[in-house]
């Protein structure tokens, strides 16, 4: 059984050396009240037609405990959650939503301290008519999600780590944290600055003037 908690362990920006830039949602889903605490889980994958909530509320009632339930959702003119549904889900000890769409009743939200992130807020919640799917690919943030993929969100980004490379991907993340750990900030820029002065050299780029070889 997968050790969740672990990737919780590491920001988001940790698995930027271990994945590629196609597995980061874009920056238009963020944290919809500040300061969420980071989530990590499996996704529990949901699409819903444009307008319609009916999937997702019935996803609060299938997704395993410390899933994290992600939502295709194909616009953003109606909410697809509000404060109930959050609160039901919650209760049934879901990890936290990511939407790709928008929600409502953010402060009964905040006020809960349930981790949700989409693209915004609006009052006006979606219907409940058009069956879409659980289970299946989902395409949120601009990234393919597959169920059981573990999804990674804090206030640095969403990162989404495919589910056959759960390990390689951990193990490179935490040596990489382990290394910026240990090292002083004085270690890192004597590094860091021989490191552009070699780039710039490497490119053809010889002035001194700017003091950056002194």
């Amino acid at each position: 059984m997968t050790n969740y908690s672990k990737f919780r362990e590491l920001s988001p920006t940790a698995y930027a050396d271990a994945l590629s830039r196609e597995q980061f949602m874009d920056i238009g889903i963020t944290e919809i009240w500040p300061q969420i605490p980071r989530i990590a889980g499996p996704a529990y994958t949901v699409r819903c037609p444009p307008g319609d909530n009916l999937m997702l509320h019935a996803a609060i009632y299938r997704a395993p405990p410390g899933s994290v339930i992600v939502v295709e959702t194909g616009n953003v003119d109606y909410a697809v959650s509000g404060g109930n549904i959050c609160a039901i889900a919650q209760k049934r000890q879901i990890a936290g939503f990511v939407v790709d769409g928008v929600i409502r009743d953010v402060a009964e939200v905040r006020e809960a301290q349930f981790p949700v992130f989409a693209r915004g807020v609006i009052p006006i919640p979606g219907v409940k008519k058009t069956l879409g799917t659980l289970g299946g690919p989902v395409h949120c943030g601009g990234v393919q999600v597959h169920p059981q993929d573990i999804v990674v969100a804090d206030e640095e980004g969403i990162a989404v780590i495919p589910v056959a490379d759960q390990a390689s991907v951990y193990e490179i993340a935490y040596q990489r944290t382990i290394k910026d750990a240990s090292q002083s900030l004085e270690e890192w820029e004597a590094a860091h600055k021989a490191k552009i002065a070699r780039i710039l050299l490497e490119q053809g780029f010889t002035k001194t003037d700017t003091g950056l070889f002194s």
